[in-house]
């Protein structure tokens, strides 16, 4: 799939709601839900490899 500067997945809005959170709306390809497990001192998600080289957004949802 060849890549464009102003393609759709490259759009998000983001709205602030009362509690704090943010609403995002995005378009993309796939998505997975995954639980980041711990690494040292960080976090890692394991994605998969038809995904290397590919632009990704990551959203914490709790």
């Amino acid at each position: 799939m060849p890549e464009e500067k102003n393609n759709r997945s490259d759009q998000i809005s983001a709205k602030m709601l009362n509690d704090g959170k943010v609403k995002f709306e995005f378009f993309g390809w796939e998505m997975i839900e995954k639980k980041v497990k711990s690494s040292g001192n960080s976090g890692r998600v394991y994605l998969p490899p038809d995904w290397v080289g590919h632009q990704v957004k990551i959203i914490r949802i709790d």
